[in-house]
C-alpha cells in the first residue's frame, strides 16, 4: 500500500497557498510528491521564486516544479506588473518563428533562472471561432499552419532556454464559445477537419520535442462520443500516443474545472485521466490544500485497488513523471545556456502593432495630455484578475498629466466620450466584436469625438474610428509599443 501511495504521489502536481513552501508540501515532496505548480499568488518577484524553488529542492532535488506562463495576457511570474513580452497573437501576426523562437527562449531562461522546470505553454490551439471566449489573443492565430510553425519555434525556444514545454489543449480549444472552466465545450469538426486543423500544431509541437502536452476538457464527438478528451483513452491513447507518436508526459488540465468536475468529481477524473493515459494531475487551482491532494492520493490508490485503475498504467504514469524530472535535471545541470535577449520582448511588441487609418487621414503623433477611456470586459480565469493592463498608465509616462477612466459594462455613462474636450480622446477595448454593450459605447464616443483614436487589446475583428490601433494582445509591452505609436516615440 505504500508503494501504491508514493506511485499515487508521484502523478500529482499540486498548488499550494503563499510565497514559501507549506510544510504540508515539505513532508509530501519527501514521500513520493514528485510536482508541484506555482500560480500568480506565489510569486513576488524572481529573487523570491528562486528562494522557494529552492527550498522545494532542499526536499527532493529533482522536483518538477510548474508554471502557467504564457507570457501575454496570460502571465504569473510578472503577474504584477503584467508580462514584458507579447503574447501568441502578437507573435503570429508578426509571422517571423525566429522571433517567436528567441522570445520564448529568452522566456526560458528566465523562468530556469527562477527554478522553474515544467512551463504549461505553448498555447497550441488554433483560433478558429472569433467568439472564443477563453483562448483568442493566446493562439498565435485562426491559420493551423501559422500556428504550427510558431508552436514549434515556441517549443524549440522555450526548451533552449532550459525549461519544458507543455503544448495545450489537446486536442483544440480553439473552435468553441465555452470556456471550459465554466461547462463542457464540444467541438462538432468531423475527422478530416481535426486532420487539416486542430491536430497541426500538436503534430508540429511532438516533432519540435515538446516534454508534455496538456489535455483539455472537451467532447469531441468525432473522436470519442461519450467520454471528455481527458478522460478518453481513444483521444489520450490511441490517438496522442499511438497515431501522432507522443512519448512524454500527458498532463491534464486542472481536475477542479466544471467542465469535468461537475460530472464526476476531483477524484473521478482524476482516476479516469489517468485510466485513459495522463500521467500526471493538474490540481490547485482552486482546491491548494492538503486534504484535496490526500483525498486525490487515496482515491487513486483506492481505485488501484478496486481493479478500475490498473497498478501498470499507474507505475506507467509515475515512471513518465520520473523521465521528465531526469530532462529537467539535466537540462538545469547544463550551464552553457546564454543570457536572456533584453528588450526582446518590446522589440517583438512594437513589431506587431497595426495601425489602420480612415478617412480622418494619417494619426499625427500627441503631444499634448490626452484623455484614455479603457473599457474593461470580463476576464475569463485563466488571465486572472490581477494582471493589470490598459494604455492609460504607459501613455501618462510619456504624456504627463494624461488621464485614465475605466468603465464595466454595468457604469458605463450616457457620454463615455465626456471628459476634457481640448484633450485626445483614447478609447481603448479588448475584443469589441464580442461585447454588444461595449460596441454600443464606443460608437457613442465616436458621435461626440470623431477625432477619437481606438486602441484594441484584443483580437481586431472588429476595426472602427478614424485611426484604429491594434495591439494583437494587452500584455505590459504591446500596451507600451500602443503608446509610443500614439506619441511617435520610441521607435527601433
Amino acid at each position: 500500500m505504500g508503494n501504491l501511495a508514493s506511485l499515487a504521489a508521484a502523478v500529482l502536481q499540486p498548488g499550494f497557498v503563499g510565497t514559501t513552501p507549506p510544510p504540508w508540501i515539505c513532508r509530501w515532496l519527501g514521500e513520493g510528491l514528485g510536482s508541484v505548480v506555482l500560480f500568480a499568488r506565489n510569486v513576488v518577484d524572481p529573487a523570491q521564486v528562486a528562494a522557494l524553488t529552492a527550498a522545494l529542492r532542499a526536499e527532493r532535488p529533482d522536483v518538477i516544479v510548474a508554471i502557467d506562463e504564457e507570457g501575454g495576457d496570460v502571465t504569473r511570474i510578472e503577474s504584477g506588473p503584467g508580462s514584458s513580452r507579447p503574447g501568441n497573437l502578437a507573435l503570429g501576426a508578426v509571422d517571423d518563428p525566429a522571433l517567436t523562437e528567441e522570445v520564448a527562449r529568452d522566456l526560458g531562461v528566465e523562468l530556469a533562472a527562477a527554478g522553474v522546470t515544467l512551463n504549461y505553454a505553448p498555447d497550441a490551439d488554433v483560433n478558429s471561432n472569433p467568439d472564443n471566449p477563453v483562448i483568442g489573443v493566446r493562439a498565435f492565430g485562426a491559420d493551423p499552419a501559422l500556428v504550427a510553425r510558431h508552436t514549434a519555434a515556441w517549443v524549440r525556444g522555450l526548451q533552449a532556454g532550459g525549461v519544458a514545454a507543455c503544448a495545450k489543449h489537446f486536442p483544440g480549444h480553439g473552435d468553441t464559445r465555452v470556456d471550459s472552466h465554466h461547462d463542457l465545450p464540444r467541438i462538432t469538426a468531423d475527422r478530416a477537419r481535426l486532420d487539416t486543423g486542430e491536430l497541426v500544431p500538436f503534430r508540429a509541437a511532438i516533432a519540435a520535442g515538446a516534454q508534455a502536452v496538456m489535455t483539455g476538457h472537451l467532447l469531441v464527438p468525432a473522436l470519442d462520443p461519450t467520454l471528455p478528451a481527458t478522460l478518453s483513452r481513444r483521444v489520450l491513447t490511441d490517438l496522442l500516443r499511438d497515431e501522432l507518436g507522443f512519448h512524454g508526459v500527458v498532463v491534464t488540465d486542472a481536475v477542479e474545472m466544471r467542465a469535468v468536475a461537475d460530472t464526476y468529481g476531483l477524484t473521478g477524473v482524476a482516476v479516469r485521466a489517468l485510466a485513459a493515459g495522463a500521467d500526471a494531475i493538474c490540481v490547485g487551482g482552486d482546491h491548494a490544500d492538503e486534504e484535496t491532494a490526500r483525498r486525490l492520493r487515496d482515491g487513486i490508490v483506492a481505485a488501484v485497488v478496486d481493479g478500475e485503475l490498473p497498478e501498470e498504467r499507474l507505475a506507467e504514469a509515475a515512471k513518465r513523471v520520473g523521465q521528465l524530472a531526469a530532462w529537467t535535471t539535466a537540462a538545469r545541470a547544463d550551464r552553457s545556456r546564454c543570457a536572456g535577449s533584453n528588450g526582446v520582448g518590446l522589440a517583438a511588441a512594437r513589431r506587431a502593432v497595426r495601425v489602420t487609418v480612415g478617412d480622418g487621414g494619417p494619426l499625427t503623433p500627441l503631444t499634448a495630455p490626452a484623455h484614455v477611456v479603457e473599457f474593461a470586459p470580463p476576464r475569463n480565469i485563466a488571465i486572472g484578475a490581477e494582471t493589470p493592463w490598459g494604455v492609460g498608465a504607459p501613455l501618462a509616462e510619456l504624456l504627463p498629466g494624461t488621464t485614465t477612466v475605466r468603465y464595466a459594462e454595468a457604469d458605463v455613462p450616457a457620454d463615455p466620450a465626456a471628459g476634457p474636450r481640448d484633450r485626445p480622446l483614447v478609447l481603448v477595448v479588448r475584443d469589441l466584436h464580442r461585447h454588444g454593450w461595449m460596441r454600443a459605447a464606443v460608437e457613442r464616443a465616436l458621435v461626440a469625438r470623431p477625432d477619437a483614436v481606438v486602441v484594441e487589446l484584443g483580437l481586431p475583428v472588429l476595426v472602427t474610428g478614424r485611426v484604429h490601433v491594434a495591439t494583437h494582445g494587452a500584455s505590459r509591452s504591446g500596451a507600451r509599443a500602443a503608446a509610443e505609436i500614439l506619441t511617435g516615440t520610441g521607435v527601433g
